[in-house]
């Protein structure tokens, strides 16, 4: 598929690396790719829901239980992707996607949709070395999602180790490649 006009929902949760996601929106954008933002109430801990819209142009889904929408979010937005990018993805999020959990908007629609799946890793090395961790990513893939990361480097702890999210252009790459 052609990356012009490739319709990718990104959902971004709770870590440090959430900043990362307004650049991989650029990346994408630049591509030709449209995007739609997924944002948990943990991630916008990290960035804001206006960040993420006016860096997509598009309004930034948030809540499942939203009364002002029309349509079910997780529903519209699953049959409208293309492709399912979870960048940053969290250990907690990463362990409800490997048992089928759907407590809020983004899980909720990661189990809806038909499109690819892609989980971009993102944690303390200690998290990402735990072994139900290590078993949940297993799982994922196991379950036919992309386990894009992470990678090895500096992490907001200061410490160096693998549970570094993939660099934004590695993300878009990596995007932009997926069948």
């Amino acid at each position: 598929m052609a990356a012009r006009g490739r319709r990718v929902v990104l959902g971004v949760t709770g870590s440090i690396a959430a900043y990362k996601a307004c650049e991989v929106v650029r990346g994408l954008l630049k591509a030709g790719c449209e995007v739609r933002c997924v944002l948990t109430p943990a991630g916008a801990q990290f960035v804001t829901p206006m960040s993420l819209a006016a860096l997509s142009r598009n309004p930034v889904a948030q809540n499942l239980h939203d009364p002002a929408l029309w349509e079910m979010a997780h529903l519209s937005l699953a049959s409208w992707a293309q492709l399912v990018m979870i960048a940053p993805a969290t250990a907690d999020f990463i362990a409800r996607l490997a048992h089928g959990r759907a407590e809020g908007l983004l899980d909720a629609l990661v189990l809806s949709t038909r499109a690819p799946v892609a989980v971009c890793p993102a944690m303390d090395a200690e998290m990402w070395e735990h072994p139900a961790t290590k078993a949940n990513a297993a799982r994922l893939k196991d379950l036919g999602y992309r386990v894009w990361g992470p990678d090895k480097g500096e992490l907001a702890s200061g410490k160096v180790g693998w549970g570094r999210l993939l660099e934004p252009g590695e993300i878009v790459k990596r995007c932009l490649a997926a069948k």
